[in-house]
């Protein structure tokens, strides 16, 4: 069952045409990452499921109920942290969640208990009395993340939560949106960090100009290129006997890099093992310095499917 379901999603803010029809389907207790290049339309649909931006045409319901119509049953269901922190810095981190317990009708003793329980379970109680402006960034970002879970939604938006953090601060968000996704919260995030998607999420919906392009498991994804294999011949005579063995495999016309005597083929995930390829080589009579199969990463795949600059990361 989707628990977050879109479908023919659209959205323009004047001439600018946000979404153009994006289908999206998040099952219960999964962790979807949403990637796409610049102004692709991750931000305005994480806005439009969390009810704070209309939909144009199309259909978006969260839990069942539709979000156009049925916006205060959504909003009493989702959890977001957004790209800004939204706490207060001159407050102490339990002050901060005690208030948002109040605002969220958990009464006094309610909303202390809550903030008590959420700073334990997720290692912030010795911080907990000091002002957030004293906190590490890392810290901070935690505390925005679980001051939207004071109502323990079943439904968790996260908009580039670890966006500037370092990759320590980075990895106690993952542990954190992973711990969610197994007491059965789902999660719909976007990141600026493809690494971030691959290690995290359970299936990556990739978008570009308003529509989705690909979608699947990181692994899924990466066996639609599938794997690249790189020989390094001893003489650059040897770079056409080379590419000449590679093609038994190659799923496209290996490209040559003289200087560095390198020959590298695309082939189908699978096709080939390292031994079976070195006793290729062998037979053919290839003499060769290195030889290795390398699986894609999510970057290869994210520039192979949309128009976006070649970069360490994209937003």
């Amino acid at each position: 069952m989707s628990v977050i379901e879109t479908r023919g999603l659209t959205r323009s803010f004047g001439q600018v045409q946000a979404l153009r029809g994006l289908d999206l389907q998040v099952p219960a207790g999964k962790i979807c990452a949403l990637l796409g290049p610049n102004g692709a339309g991750k931000t305005t649909a994480i806005r439009i499921l969390a009810t704070l931006c209309r939909l144009d045409a199309g259909q978006a319901t969260v839990c069942g109920f539709d979000v156009r119509t049925q916006a205060l049953q959504v909003r009493r269901r989702i959890g977001l942290a957004g790209q800004h922190a939204a706490v207060d810095d001159n407050l102490t981190g339990r002050d901060n969640l005690f208030i948002l317990g109040l605002m969220h009708h958990l009464g006094r003793r309610g909303a202390r208990q809550r903030a008590n329980e959420l700073l334990e379970r997720f290692d912030l109680a010795e911080a907990a009395g000091r002002p957030v402006k004293t906190w590490s960034g890392g810290m901070r970002r935690r505390l925005d993340l679980i001051a939207s879970l004071v109502i323990d939604p079943p439904v968790l938006f996260l908009d580039e939560p670890t966006t500037g953090l370092d990759i320590r601060s980075r990895t106690e968000i993952w542990v954190t949106a992973r711990e969610l996704a197994d007491q059965g919260s789902t999660v719909l995030l976007t990141t600026q960090y493809l690494d971030e998607a691959d290690a995290l999420a359970d299936d990556v919906v990739i978008i570009d100009a308003g529509r989705s392009v690909a979608e699947g498991s990181p692994e899924q994804l990466k066996n639609q290129i599938g794997t690249r294999v790189d020989v390094v011949v001893e003489d650059q005579a040897d770079l056409p006997a080379a590419v000449s063995a590679l093609g038994r495999w190659a799923s496209a016309e290996p490209t040559t890099d003289v200087d560095a005597r390198r020959v590298s083929a695309a082939v189908p995930a699978g096709a080939l093992t390292l031994p079976e390829l070195v006793r290729h080589l062998d037979s053919a009579r290839v003499p060769v310095v290195d030889v290795g199969i390398r699986r894609p990463t999510l970057d290869e795949v994210f520039l192979g499917l949309t128009a976006g600059p070649s970069m360490k990361h994209v937003a």
